[in-house]
């Protein structure tokens, strides 16, 4: 099941006086969270260093919470930090219980450089405390709301964490697009605490042990959580029950032919598998209550036609009620249940996990320091699909495999895989095939419309040839002949547009020829450097277009009144 994740930033000089009633808070958090969102067991990201790391960790643990532990150096350095052994024995234990995992790339800095005080240790914190504010949901800061200027210091991971910006390591010209994102897209939740130093009271309006929830644009503490968050979590919570509701069907389905198996990526290709199941099951729902609608509304057509052209049908009456009755039905029971947006989203999130499943296994990275794939999908976007990058976040926070470890020939499977061969497999062949297919399909409702215009220009033609000698009932025959024709092709266009055919069409053609455009440039190197930078172009690409697809096919879902 796909956790709230909780990462943890947190001074390490917290007072003695104020530790129990820090604790208390930390207790009531975890306690909030359980409380309304039962249906996401919580995930903890502590580096486990002293003070808050620690406290936050022990409470973690004691309510049955899972613990990961990115840690800024090796394990027998990293202790060093410890001069406490109370503190050391604590770290130990806790080690003991969580999963250690490695961060996203390898410490490059000798390792006497990293292993004393100085600019490459403090470069390694940082990039810890980066990792976590970017895999986590919510940050939870003990903290006392000054600002700082130290390297990877608690001020800086909340304000990376609220404005993706970190002096000294994110490249700020990087970060530029952050600026127009709004409030919508980091949660923090802080807690006051003072520092044992001379200087150690909490900023200017801040009380210690004051507790809430911030954002980039609330900079006071607010006691409910956002409404928007709310949302959010309430859909990662929904797409676990889908995912326990149909664990059975999800595990009975069968692998793609093509696919490597890694260690690496066996989370997100878990949580990939469920998302693809979901979405293509919702995605027959859909169809299924589209085609009944519009087929429904055909029959409404032709019943009030009869009804108004035939005598002493005065019955039509009632069964075209029972028909637009039964449409209304199929409707409601599509937008209750969410079929069409969880269709979209459960789609969505598949191809984001793909295209972040074949980076991991072959060694691309969206950016040397901090950004992942989720930091590029549907990027301030909709506040809603915000849960589609918080499970791409939860999948991809045990990386086992450093961007060197990805051997040639992972990078080969995944390029044989993912990009494929015109005509014969991979992503290519199979927008190959959607653009075909789409196109015939598209052809067919053009040719309904055709038969429906020529069809009434003919028969207009012949009652205005043999109007005089007609009788009646063949021009009335003809007439609601005319209105068959009409209704068939006006309710398979309008049944076209909401599948979105069109658009549909331009999409795969656009998504055949980037997966073209990769294909030849692959063909024409062997250096593994180029064809990862053409893999992250390509994932780039496909990531924007899915977001941009997911977002205009919202709106489209099953309405009866617009039939």
């Amino acid at each position: 099941m796909t956790p709230l994740i909780v990462g943890v930033t947190s001074h390490r000089n917290i007072p003695a006086r104020e530790i129990e009633p820090i604790r208390q808070r930390v207790r009531d958090f975890f306690a909030q969270l359980q409380r309304d969102f039962p249906d996401l067991p919580l995930m903890v990201l502590s580096a486990l260093a002293e003070g808050g790391d620690q406290l936050v960790a022990q409470e973690a643990l004691a309510i049955g919470a899972r613990l990961v532990s990115p840690l800024p150096l090796p394990r027998e350095l990293y202790v060093d930090d410890f001069s406490d052994p109370a503190v050391r024995a604590s770290f130990d234990a806790l080690c003991s219980r969580a999963e250690v995992v490695l961060l996203p790339r390898p410490l490059e800095q000798p390792r006497h450089a990293i292993g004393s005080e100085g600019p490459e240790r403090n470069r390694q914190y940082a990039k810890t405390g980066v990792y976590i504010a970017s895999h986590c949901h919510i940050l939870l800061a003990i903290w006392d709301g000054k600002t700082s200027g130290q390297l990877g210091g608690t001020a800086q991971i909340v304000n990376y964490h609220l404005t993706s910006a970190l002096p000294g390591l994110i490249d700020r010209r990087r970060n530029t697009r952050h600026v127009l994102g709004g409030g919508d897209e980091s949660l923090l939740y802080h807690i006051v605490c003072s520092r044992d130093q001379p200087d150690g009271a909490p900023a200017a309006g801040l009380l210690p042990l004051q507790a809430g929830w911030r954002g980039p644009d609330t900079p006071t503490c607010q006691a409910e959580l956002p409404a928007e968050f709310q949302l959010v979590f309430a859909h990662m919570a929904e797409f676990n029950a889908d995912c326990s509701k149909y664990a059975d069907q999800i595990e009975a389905t069968p692998k793609p032919p093509h696919h490597v198996p890694s260690n690496a990526t066996a989370t997100i290709d878990q949580i990939f598998q469920a998302a693809d199941w979901l979405a293509m099951h919702f995605q027959k729902r859909v169809l299924l209550a589209m085609r009944t609608t519009y087929i429904l509304a055909a029959l409404m057509g032709i019943a009030f036609t009869f009804y108004a052209h035939l005598p002493a049908q005065d019955y039509l009456i009632y069964l075209f009620l029972l028909l637009f009755a039964s449409g209304g039905f199929v409707a409601v029971l599509a937008r209750r249940r969410g079929w069409h947006r969880k269709y979209l989203d459960y789609r969505a999130l598949a191809e984001g996990l793909r295209i972040q499943s074949c980076w991991r296994r072959a060694g691309v990275q969206a950016n040397a320091d901090h950004e992942f794939a989720h930091d590029n999908f549907l990027q301030k976007q909709n506040i809603e699909l915000g849960w589609i990058r918080n499970v791409m976040r939860a999948a991809s926070v045990n990386p086992s495999i450093r961007p060197e470890q990805a051997t040639p020939a992972a990078l080969a499977d995944v390029i044989a895989e993912w990009v494929g061969e015109s005509g014969k497999s991979g992503q290519l062949h199979y927008y190959e095939c959607k653009t075909v297919e789409r196109t015939g399909v598209h052809r067919i409702t053009e040719t309904i419309g055709s038969i429906s215009l020529w069809g009434g220009v003919t028969i207009s033609v012949f009652l205005a040839a043999f109007a005089l000698v007609l009788s009646p009932d063949t021009k009335v025959t003809l007439v609601m002949i005319m209105a068959v024709l009409s209704i068939v092709a006006a309710v398979r266009e309008a049944y076209a547009y909401r599948k979105a055919d069109k658009e549909l069409i331009r999409q795969y053609r656009f998504m055949q020829r980037i997966f073209a455009g990769a294909r030849a440039a692959l063909d024409r190197t062997q250096d593994p450097v180029q064809q990862r930078e053409i893999l992250l172009s390509l994932g780039d690409a496909a990531l924007t277009e899915h977001a941009e697809w997911t977002l205009m096919q919202r709106e489209r879902q099953v309405e009866h009144s617009k039939m």
